[in-house]
């Protein structure tokens, strides 16, 4: 009698079948679309706080995020119209390459220009140096957007089934887990050393690995004959109406009733990561830990937490459904947290602070594995970029709309108080947003379970 074979975790199915070409293709997208969020982002937070810029600055600069919020608005465009000239690699493939070539740009004038004061000649003009790294930040924020309304319309499609749509997912996911630790971990080491303007270059030229994706991936045929039988030319009434409009019809016919309470899920699901975010790396910095602290931590303890909670996340789905895994990323989510509103009371500890980088990268790789997992699953073929791009910009809006106040958050909760304590005050009331969300997690699975019962 034979013996059943062990089932292999989800990185180690990635591994295994990196021979592959499509899935190490998704790889090394998954990690160009990861790379530039943390840049424009939370490590951002860090670089300027060394600056001397103020908390309430870092958390207004980190608006620039909502281009991530609002790429619905133009993913129509990208889902029906090819790029002039790159257009012949054809249409996923030309854009991202399009959005590869201006994130490198723009990372590079950020390097170039630096979060200081004073001001810099720009186009003939003296302008305040924080107002032109702003502008490139924002122009970094867009062009990463449009990137990932792309490559996970190109997942999707790729994908020959629902198990390869598995397997592509969990690469992406690693892929971009990998880009995250290395803006979040690595570059702190690079900057301890060589500076921040020069470890922007250097991520800039790392955006070359998502140019090597785009020769090696194929472009999916069956989704371009979907939109051209299924939408009329762009450029007309009914084109328009089909391309803005459809995906949205689209959806909420596919879900009917549950559209509503899916999307509520999708639009705070993160709301507690996000509006924390900005103020992590200040919140190091005042708490005293270096560069190389931080950097070596993240990237030890930090990536193998990560590993172990992206792995974690595929096994709870395959084996107990991707909404039993959604709702255990609802409550791993705080668990983070909670986590740094511990680290400002107990201080700058080493093993206390690895501590707290385990429980906050092992629950947000799950947490953003089986959120990603879940949204796949509910998007059309024909529509696949507006309408990912729609569940996405639900997923982040809030919380990006929100973050922006978190440095005033933080110095007001300050008053009357060390800085520290304002730190952990706010991070304990991010943890509470998980309440809800915890609750319409489960009002989710008793919808599908009505739903079962009924057929």
């Amino acid at each position: 009698m034979s013996v059943a074979a062990k089932p292999r975790r989800p990185w180690q199915q990635v591994l295994a079948n990196l021979r592959q070409r499509k899935v190490l293709a998704m790889l090394l997208l998954g990690f160009s679309s990861g790379l530039p969020l943390y840049l424009v982002g939370n490590t951002l937070g860090f670089w300027m706080r060394k600056e001397g810029i103020d908390l309430e600055t870092i958390g207004f600069l980190s608006w620039v995020g909502l281009a991530y919020s609002l790429k619905f608005l133009w993913a129509p465009i990208v889902d029906k119209t090819d790029v002039p000239l790159l257009g012949r690699l054809g249409r996923r493939r030309g854009w991202m390459l399009l959005s590869q070539i201006v994130v490198a740009a723009g990372l590079v004038g950020m390097a170039l220009v630096q979060p200081k004061g004073g001001q810099v000649l720009f186009l003939g003009i003296a302008w305040e140096h924080l107002v032109v790294f702003g502008v490139m930040a924002v122009v970094v924020a867009f062009a990463s957007a449009t990137q990932d309304i792309v490559i996970d319309a190109w997942r999707i499609e790729a994908a020959d089934n629902s198990e390869q749509l598995g397997l592509l997912t969990s690469s992406s996911a690693l892929g971009y887990r990998s880009a995250l630790l290395v803006t979040d971990a690595l570059i702190l080491l690079v900057a301890a050393r060589v500076g921040w303007q020069v470890s922007y270059e250097v991520m800039a030229v790392l955006m070359s690995l998502g140019v090597v994706a785009v020769a090696m991936a194929h472009e999916p045929v069956r989704a371009t004959v979907v939109a051209n039988t299924q939408a009329a030319p762009l450029w007309t009434p009914r084109g328009l109406f089909d391309a803005v409009v459809g995906p949205f019809i689209a959806f909420v016919r596919e879900h009917r009733s549950g559209a509503i309470l899916i999307l509520l899920a999708i639009s705070i699901y993160r709301l507690a990561d996000f509006v924390m975010g900005p103020m992590a790396n200040p919140f190091y910095v005042d708490l005293g830990l270096s560069e190389d602290t931080v950097g070596a931590v993240r990237g030890s303890v930090g990536l193998v937490a990560t590993f172990f909670g992206i792995a974690a996340a595929g096994v709870v789905a395959l084996r107990w459904g991707m909404l039993s895994a959604l709702m255990a990323g609802a409550v791993l989510g705080p668990c983070s947290n909670l986590a740094f509103a511990w680290l400002a009371y107990v201080g700058p500890d080493s093993t206390s602070f690895a501590i707290a980088m385990a429980v906050d990268n092992f629950a947000n790789g799950f947490a953003g594995t089986a959120l990603i997992a879940y949204m796949s699953s509910l998007t059309s073929i024909g529509y696949t970029a507006t309408q990912y791009a729609l569940l996405s910009s639900f997923y982040a809006m809030p919380g990006k709309a929100l973050k922006g106040l978190s440095g005033w958050s933080v110095q007001t909760l300050a008053q009357g108080r060390t800085l520290l304590e304002g730190y952990a005050l706010f991070f304990i009331g991010t943890a509470l947003i998980a309440i809800p969300v915890v609750i319409l997690c489960a009002l989710l699975i008793l919808q599908q379970r009505r739903r079962a019962a009924a057929v």
